[in-house]
């Protein structure tokens, strides 16, 4: 399963600095408004303790961990809606990825410009905010005419569909984003056909200063104020701290100075994580001598569904799958101790997956 994650923000936020320091690409880092244009794209993989320690005891040919696709989005300013600046540029990059990662600037330097000519992360939050709300109100606003035709013969479905599409478009009037209104499934299968830019869930990283890495600044504390209601995930990096790190050369350069700044880890690991935990997926293992694999899938599939993640042939032609739980992998040192202990476990087309089940598919087609 591809996850493609977007950056986005007003110019001069620190967007592309974040986008180098994930992906290493040297995207063009400059000090005046749509500096980046066309978006670029890297892949990153996810920073996963427990691939490392499978593939250190079955010691596999090759080791491949989950990757997801990032895209470093063009700044955007007032009016991108009505495309000021490069606004249906940005609306479109944002429509093609799953999840956003938001970017506001939290930090005070008179050096770099900004596009406000003032710091206000919250103020900034809005600006952005209102153009995805003035640009979904239009989708809404087309399917609405599409849904208000099809009630003509009747149709209890599209009776329902418009009542539901009816009550989003005012939640959005009112300047609540898609993705905070309670739905029922049924009312859910009707917002995510209209692909609205504000349904997408946020992850938000508020860039600081070196000295506000640990516990934030006044900038942060205002911004978290300002989004309690969204139940979103916020994340404090400086993304100048994170750019230094990947220039590094090597892994022990870089833990030394991640410890030097009294860091657990790069703040660039947890805007990873955080991306693969928006769609809330998890991971399974495949692991043997040939290979030590990674796997994305969506909390609550069954073992034939990650099967299909494999192949296709996988999923149709299911038989049963064997799991062995990561601690107990871990535990007893191989696949064949756990064997031998009788804690390999047989399931059936039921079972649902558990994150870091290390499993193998027995099929027929």
């Amino acid at each position: 399963m591809a996850l493609k994650c977007g950056i986005v923000g007003l110019p001069n936020v620190g967007k592309s600095t974040l986008f180098n320091a994930l992906t290493c690409a040297k995207a063009l880092v400059a000090n005046y408004p749509f500096a980046t244009k066309d978006p670029n794209i890297g892949m990153i993989t996810v920073p996963d303790p427990r691939l490392d320690k499978l593939a250190a005891l079955v010691k596999p040919k090759k080791v491949i961990p989950v990757t997801v696709e990032i895209a470093d989005i063009a700044g955007l300013i007032k009016g991108a809606s009505k495309n000021e600046g490069l606004g249906n540029q940005f609306l479109a990059d944002i429509r093609e990825v799953h999840a956003i990662v938001y970017v506001v600037r939290c930090f005070d330097d008179d050096n770099i410009i900004h596009v406000e000519n003032s710091v206000d992360p919250v103020r900034d939050k809005i600006i952005i905010d209102n153009e995805l709300l003035l640009k979904d109100l239009v989708t809404v606003e087309k399917r609405l005419d599409r849904y208000k035709k099809n009630t003509k013969g009747g149709d209890k479905t599209a009776v329902r569909a418009l009542e539901t599409a009816e009550r989003i478009y005012k939640h959005i009037e009112d300047g609540q984003p898609a993705r905070t209104m309670p739905l029922t499934p049924e009312e859910d299968t009707v917002l995510q056909e209209m692909f609205l830019l504000t349904a997408k869930p946020i992850l938000y990283v508020c860039n600081v200063d070196e000295s506000a890495v640990m516990t934030g600044n006044h900038h942060t504390k205002r911004f978290v104020e300002a989004i309690q209601g969204e139940k979103a995930e916020v994340i404090f990096i400086s993304a100048a701290i994170e750019a230094e790190i990947a220039e590094l050369d090597s892994l022990e350069e870089r833990l030394e100075f991640i410890e030097s700044m009294g860091l657990d880890e790069p703040g660039v690991n947890k805007v990873i994580r955080g991306c693969y935990k928006l769609l809330n997926y998890i991971t399974y293992f495949t692991a043997g001598e040939k290979e030590v694999r990674a796997w994305t899938i969506q909390q609550g599939w069954t073992a034939p569904q990650s099967a299909g993640v494999i192949h296709s042939d996988f999923e149709r032609g299911f038989i049963r799958a064997r799991v062995i739980k990561y601690a107990d992998f871990v535990k007893y040192g191989s696949e064949k101790a756990v064997q031998e202990l009788g804690k390999v476990r047989v399931e059936g087309k039921e079972y649902v997956t558990e994150d870091g089940d290390v499993m193998h598919f027995l099929f027929n087609v």
